[in-house]
């Protein structure tokens, strides 16, 4: 009889916050500069340099802390980590060991058999390492220290996830509300948001954890979960085959459908962590905590409940338009400028959605406004343009956030309300395609599509197709 197996995860989650500046210097924590153009002597490892702590990454570490159910420790310090590798020019990181920020929290997620509590047993604050980019064609590898000294939050969980469906959900859960607290974007495409997967296998019923091994820096949802089953139909072979499972770090190739060992953790360094000397400890004061506390924004759930006695919406608006606070944020200053909320949830949720997926881009990346939305909505609502050039006016918007009102009259799009001249055009679609005037005559309904659109083609767009219909029954 075959045996049947349980996956054990756990995740190691590192965000990097959303301050402007470093968490130990004054460079810039812009993604996507020029090699080495953000670095100075302290986030390049200079001798002499000394670091002093950005308050904002603090201020970060806690909020995700008390969004996440943590205890916060009120007295807590820095540690130094010590290892060699050449995107890490202090030959150090500093961490947080003995003393994390926070400890002991949860957060829910939606699973198979219902809600569940995954559980995080520590958050603590670091500075990230540099870059290496190995040039195959140079045959060398460069490093480029811009990322060097980014603030990171490395979320440790439980072993309490048994899918790669529970992982994913975690990591939603988690990314959604880092993203609505403001502490990270969680672009997982660039790298501000990476997940180390550390996972074993045992016979379903067991107690006793499995040999774990740990696949390093996994940046997208759809490799984290081919690592998860690759990994666990990896393992599952060497115990079915009499073999042991190794403790180590691998690498998931996610184009090749296959990780490979990157170094044994039997073998590991000793870090040799101390206190780091050149940072004092920190104490959370009363007062920090509570300001901190006041300042945690409306999350989802809380969101979606007053979505549905404030607006009335269905729920399935309701679950898209919370996903990303950004998108809550523009629906909500939408609707307070045009009173329809209605209307402003079907152009979030149709047209907006449709671009986003066409152009591979995040909620958070909407960047026309709300007043350009309610007057787009007032602008088809006072049938001063129709259906379809409102669409052509958004696509604009949507890229340019130009003034539609001002577009409209620039572009002269605005519906002709001129009933003669609709009415000499609609005569002249007629008199040019005789058989469909026809085909209608004779009872064939759906031959009036195509005359309208004809007229709608001859008018340049600048119809009310209500209209062009009814004159076209009339007419014939």
């Amino acid at each position: 009889m075959k045996k049947s197996y349980e996956t054990v995860i756990g995740l190691e989650v590192h965000v990097e916050l959303a301050t402007k500046t470093k968490i130990f210097c004054g460079c810039s924590t812009a993604f996507g500069a020029e090699p080495n153009a953000h670095t100075c002597p302290v986030c390049t490892g200079m001798p002499g340099s000394l670091p002093v702590l950005n308050r904002r990454v603090l201020e970060y570490a806690a909020a995700v802390g008390l969004a996440t159910n943590c205890e916060i420790t009120r007295e807590t310090k820095f540690d130094r980590k010590n290892y060699f590798y050449p995107d890490n020019p202090q030959n150090y990181q500093i961490s947080q060991l003995y003393l994390p920020i926070c400890r002991n929290g949860y957060v829910e997620i939606e699973a198979e058999e219902g809600r569940k509590k995954i559980g995080i047993h520590e958050i603590h604050m670091e500075e990230d390492a540099g870059k290496l980019i190995h040039d195959e064609w140079q045959d060398c590898t460069l490093v480029d220290y811009n990322r060097s000294g980014v603030p990171l939050i490395e979320i440790v969980s439980e072993p309490d996830m048994r899918s790669a469906e529970e992982v994913i959900a975690y990591l939603e859960k988690l990314r959604m509300l880092i993203q609505y607290l403001g502490a990270s974007d969680c672009k997982l495409q660039e790298g501000s948001m990476r997940a180390d997967v550390n996972l074993s296998v045992r016979e379903t019923g067991s107690t006793q954890f499995g040999t774990r091994t740990e696949m390093k820096n996994l940046n997208s949802f759809r490799a984290i979960t081919h690592a998860i089953e690759g990994e666990r139909e990896r393992q599952i072979a060497l115990l079915e085959a009499g073999e042991a499972v190794i403790q180590e770090t691998r690498r998931w190739d996610d184009a090749k459908g296959e990780s490979y060992a990157m170094r044994s953790k039997e073998d590991a360094q000793d870090y040799r962590y101390f206190p780091e000397p050149d940072l004092t400890p920190i104490v959370i004061s009363d007062e920090m905590l509570a300001r901190i506390r006041a300042g945690q924004p409306e999350f989802r759930e809380e969101k979606m409940e007053r979505y549905r006695k404030e607006y009335g919406l269905p729920d399935y608006d309701i679950d898209i338009l919370t996903q990303s606070r950004h998108m809550a944020e523009l629906f909500e200053q939408t609707s307070a400028i045009c009173g329809q909320p209605k209307k402003v949830s079907n152009w979030l949720m149709v047209q907006t959605m449709q671009l986003l997926k066409e152009k591979a881009m995040d909620a958070e990346d909407i960047c026309f406004s709300p007043e350009h939305l309610a007057k787009l909505i007032a602008l088809t609502d006072a049938k001063t343009i129709n259906s379809s050039v409102a669409k052509e006016v958004f696509e604009v918007m949507f890229t340019s956030d130009i003034d539609p009102e001002q577009y409209v009259e620039e572009k002269s799009l605005k519906t002709t309300n001129d009933t003669g001249e609709l009415k000499k055009v609609i005569e002249e679609v007629i008199a040019a395609n005789p058989q469909s005037a026809c085909d209608y005559r004779s009872g064939k309904e759906k031959a009036i599509g195509f005359l309208v659109g004809q007229t709608m083609k001859a008018m340049k767009g600048k119809a009310d197709p209500a209209a062009v219909n009814a004159m076209l029954k009339e007419l014939l």
